[in-house]
């Protein structure tokens, strides 16, 4: 009697709902903004025939819908409408219109030329600023970890949101959270660093910022976390290769940071990686995507495919025998959306094989389009699908954008050494020699405009220090490969480092070195960097080497030898300002690493919370880290006193807080990190030796000061016992807190009791 009754509902529905009658009033329930989004996509799914429902999972690139303009579209093209057709498309790709006139255009087309008016999700990257032309860049997302400033982080969001709907952009393929525990890996720059804690805190900052207070908002984005999953720690550092790993571990760490991303983020999109996890690839496991994601953690959004993974199941993974066969598995794995994968002709008719074959069962297409539609509904694309074609020149690269944008750079930037302090440069320093090609490199970072440039560091100086300081750059060595031509660059440049004050040496990596698709063997200067800060310390002139990278290198004869470092990673748009200010004392470095620096290659995997077995101890080597986690010098000092645990003991559902007085003993103002790790002491399975489980930045005055107070809740107590539960065992934790996770200056603890 219910299905009938159902049944009668739908055949009155569709009675009163007209597509071609102007004269009748009456929307379609799927068009009614009123009613619930569940029943407006179940009417909607009710009226779509099977072509219709393929072509929502389908993605299109910009130059089938658009005329392009090298990396931008520049205007609407006829050839939309024979792609879209009568039928629609589930998303664009590539697109980065310059006016949102072109995206009105196309989505105009979508909504009122096709039979169901659905329109189309355009999709863009936007990992430290939307990659459009014109658009606030901030540093990478390493740089922006090393802030240790997840307000700093939100607010980068809401800005990199507000640019990219104002061109009519509602989803962004951002943030990357996965954990790179090898920094041979090209994409560790696109990463929250090595540890989960600090990476979720980031993580769901930057989710928030970039969906805003309501995913229909024009100035809010669809958030897409990748890659699902455990995608940081491929085999040997090289992108895309095979992950081994168990449960524990995964659920334990990398799991953690997209679990806290869809529950305490609210991330409606996911990205499914290229990689297998003990034999499965990410885009054909139904564990991955149902059990975990949905299942567990409740996630609502839609799951798409990284670029060609889908196919690589069947060409590189080898665990499918036709295109059919590969996208059954993937949808019903519970993947939505593909990313190029198949060219559209092919991906139509293999779908339509695997439901004919009944590879594909017609309510898992059901689901993957609801999953489509459901966040087309939410972003209002349905209700409100144009955008004001004024806010661009109103909200894009914007003084208050900019401002967060330096902001961001300034507390990005860690200093690692600082003997005798050298640093900053003080008024007995009227030259300095500027070495070194990467000092006038105007490179943003990875998966930001290409046509985009920052200011390098040696017009930064010079416009910073004014007529105070002369700042003369040499290069030191170029591509040219003549050893005539070698020697000439290395002599002028020590001939005008023998003519100043102090030399600044600018060292790192040059941007055919890092980036996706990029990996290293090893994680040494090159020879070319090696000869020049050598020859450049036989000088005997001070020497500051500032580091412009994308990842942890191995650098123990500068470490060792140059008096200041200072790691400034990619810092975007006002990268080389940043650096200046820090250098000329203008602004006091705060930044700490989100990663551990290795002293060789060799000694790799080495992250900070790491297990008690884990040993780094060979017979050619110094086993010790670099640098470790959390380190990050300032031009003050800061003492740790009186901590406080309280309660000393909690029952299994409770809290503890924690209180640490911090007293700035410098003569400047200064803002330190303070970090909270924990140790649980005994425990059914093996645990990490120390565990960032908190950290607040404080700012203090010459002889101020302050406390912090942390609450460690319980949940961060947990772990996946023997019978894989997620529990909290009763015993003995040991509370370290210090200036980084080997600078403990604290020590304490609490026990949890069973009762």
């Amino acid at each position: 009697m219910k299905k009938k009754n159902t049944y009668i509902l739908v055949l009155l529905a569709m009675t009163f709902c007209s597509f071609n009658n102007p004269q009748t009033p009456v929307k379609c329930p799927y068009q009614d903004a009123t009613l619930p989004v569940e029943k407006r996509v179940a009417d909607l799914l009710s009226r779509m025939n099977t072509t219709e429902k393929i072509r929502q999972l389908d993605m299109y690139s910009g130059h089938e819908v658009a005329h392009m303009q090298g990396h931008e579209a520049a205007s609407f093209a006829d050839s939309a409408k024979f792609n879209i057709g009568t039928e629609g498309i589930g998303s664009v790709h590539d697109l980065y219109p310059l006016t949102a006139d072109i995206t009105n255009q196309i989505q105009r087309y979508a909504l009122e030329k096709t039979r169901l008016g659905i329109p189309i999700l355009f999709i863009e990257e936007g990992l430290h600023g939307y990659s459009g032309l014109g658009s606030t860049t901030f540093p990478i997302p390493l740089a922006l970890a090393g802030a240790w400033d997840t307000s700093l982080v939100h607010q980068t969001g809401r800005i990199i949101a507000t640019e990219m709907r104002a061109h009519g952009i509602a989803m962004v393929l951002g943030p990357v959270l996965c954990l790179p525990r090898d920094p041979r890996w090209g994409r560790v720059e696109e990463t929250y660093g090595e540890d989960p804690y600090l990476a979720a805190a980031n993580g769901v900052a930057m989710v928030k910022g970039l969906q805003g207070n309501k995913l229909s908002d024009h100035d809010a984005v669809l958030a897409e976390p990748k890659h699902f999953a455990v995608h940081g720690i491929p085999e040997a550092g090289s992108n895309t290769a095979p992950v081994n790993i168990g449960e524990r571990e995964a659920r334990s760490s990398f799991l953690y940071v997209f679990e806290k991303a869809v529950k305490e983020g609210g991330a409606m999109g996911m990205m499914a990686a290229y990689s297998e996890i003990d034999g499965i690839p990410c885009v054909d496991n139904s564990w991955l995507m149902k059990d975990v994601l949905r299942k567990e953690w409740g996630f609502k959004g839609f799951v798409l495919s990284d670029l060609g993974a889908i196919k690589m199941s069947l060409n590189n993974h080898q665990v499918a025998s036709s295109p059919a066969d590969a996208l059954a598995q993937t949808i019903t794995a519970g993947l939505d959306m593909q990313f190029y994968d198949f060219p559209h002709a092919q991906f139509q008719n293999a779908m339509t094989i695997a439901l004919a074959n009944k590879q594909l069962a017609l309510n898992e297409l059901n689901r993957a389009v609801s999953d489509v539609l459901r966040v087309k509904f939410m972003l209002g694309l349905f209700d409100n699908p144009y955008l004001d074609e004024s806010l661009i020149k109103k909200v894009n690269h914007t003084d208050e954008s900019r401002g967060v944008a330096l902001k961001a750079a300034q507390e990005g930037i860690s200093l690692l050494k600082n003997e005798n302090s050298l640093l900053p440069l003080g008024p007995n320093v009227h030259s300095v020699a500027v070495i070194g090609p990467l000092a006038v490199s105007t490179y943003l970072g990875g998966y930001a405009n290409t046509e985009g440039k920052g200011i390098t560091i040696v017009d930064a100086l010079k416009q910073r220090a004014g007529t105070s300081l002369d700042v003369r750059y040499e290069a030191g060595y170029s591509a040219d490969t003549s050893a005539v031509k070698q020697t000439e660059e290395l002599q002028k440049a020590i001939s005008t480092v023998n003519n100043a004050d102090v030399a600044i040496v600018v060292l790192g990596e040059d941007i055919n070195e890092v980036g996706e698709g990029k990996d290293r063997s090893n994680l040494d200067l090159n020879q070319r960097q090696t000869r020049l800060i050598e020859a450049v310390k036989k000088t005997g002139k001070p020497i500051v080497v500032v580091l412009f990278n994308g990842r942890p290198l191995c650098i123990n004869w500068v470490a060792k030898k140059i008096p200041a470092i200072v790691e400034s990673w990619f810092l975007g748009d006002a990268g080389g300002l940043a650096i200046a200010d820090v250098l000329l004392g203008k602004v006091n470095p705060s930044g700490k690493l989100p990663m551990t620096f290795p002293r060789s290659t060799g000694q790799l995997p080495y992250y900070y919370n790491h297990k008690p077995t884990s040993r780094h101890i060979y017979v050619d080597r110094d086993t010790s880290v670099l640098f470790p986690f959390g380190h990050g010098l300032s031009y003050t000092t800061f003492q740790y006193t009186n901590l406080n645990v309280i309660p000393a003991r909690i029952t299994l559902d409770g809290s503890v807080n924690v209180n640490i007085g911090i007293k700035n003993t410098g003569k400047i103002e200064g803002t330190e990190v303070v970090q909270l790790y924990i140790r649980d002491v005994i425990a059914s399975v093996t645990t990490p030796v120390k565990s960032l489980k908190g950290f607040k930045r404080i700012t203090l005055k010459p002889g101020e000061s302050g406390t912090v107070q942390f609450k460690i809740d319980n949940a961060e107590l947990m772990l996946w016992n023997r019978q894989m539960k997620h529990v909290i065992e009763p015993g003995e934790f040991k509370i370290m807190v210090g200036s980084s996770s080997e600078d403990i200056r604290a020590r304490g603890s609490f026990y949890v009791e069973s009762k």
